[in-house]
């Protein structure tokens, strides 16, 4: 039976559903091995290192409007480039647009996704609401086959708006005519989509895996994604 108070169920999708870590390194190190950087950049391990960095850090950027799309797309691979002595901006444009339309591809989930999704989606409506690339997020849902799970997809490039600005969630439940009370946001990042999502005045679930330190009291917190079940 489900929690009478919900009535959406809002899921972030990177590293909540689809295991970022895993595709990114994956398809990172299929590019790096193809254009033989190991001959230059011997470890691998630092050269990925290096690229979160610089990928965080751009990505608060084109967040903040600061950046451009194509400008995040080249630059995380040449700032990483240029801290190994490599300033080719061939190479980066070539890492970028690759990367770009491969990562997507990869279908890495987090586990028993699937088997909580089709648990919860026979019971609340469910839609994913994800900060990223339209083009990028669409192809992540349907390779992985996670698409027949949610009604409807929320994109920060398709709605105008990233998390945690409150209009994606307005979004989100004005297209379900759901009220705040009845809506759950389920995330892993604080920032975005919990304290977003209490900001904004709908509940909270923190997707935890790793322990971190949170900066706050969500509504609720799990460890493993099968944990909702314990409450939904």
């Amino acid at each position: 039976m489900n929690n009478a108070q919900y009535k959406l169920l809002l899921f972030d999708l990177d590293h909540t559903l689809w295991d970022f870590e895993t595709n990114a390194r994956e398809a990172i190190r299929d590019i790096y091995l193809s254009l033989h950087l190991t001959e230059r950049i011997p470890h691998f391990d630092l050269f990925y290192d290096t690229y979160e960095r610089h990928n965080k850090r751009l990505w608060m950027e084109y967040e903040a409007r600061q950046v451009t799309k194509e400008q995040l797309r080249i630059h995380r691979f040449h700032s990483v480039l240029q801290d190994f002595g490599i300033d080719d901006y061939a190479i980066a444009d070539y890492f970028g647009r690759t990367y770009t339309a491969l990562s997507p591809h990869k279908t890495a989930l987090f586990p028993n996704v699937p088997e909580v999704l089709a648990y919860l989606h026979t019971k609340y409506e469910m839609a994913i609401i994800t900060n990223g690339f339209a083009e990028v997020q669409h192809t992540k849902i349907a390779t992985c086959g996670l698409a027949k799970f949610f009604k409807r997809i929320f994109i920060s490039e398709e709605i105008g708006y990233a998390k945690p600005h409150p209009r994606i969630f307005q979004a989100a439940i004005t297209a379900f005519n759901a009220t705040k009370p009845q809506s759950l946001m389920i995330g892993d990042n604080w920032y975005n989509d919990i304290d977003g999502a209490r900001r904004y005045g709908i509940n909270q679930v923190f997707f935890n895996p790793e322990n971190r330190t949170s900066y706050g009291q969500a509504t609720y917190e799990i460890r493993r994604i099968e944990e909702l079940t314990a409450f939904l």
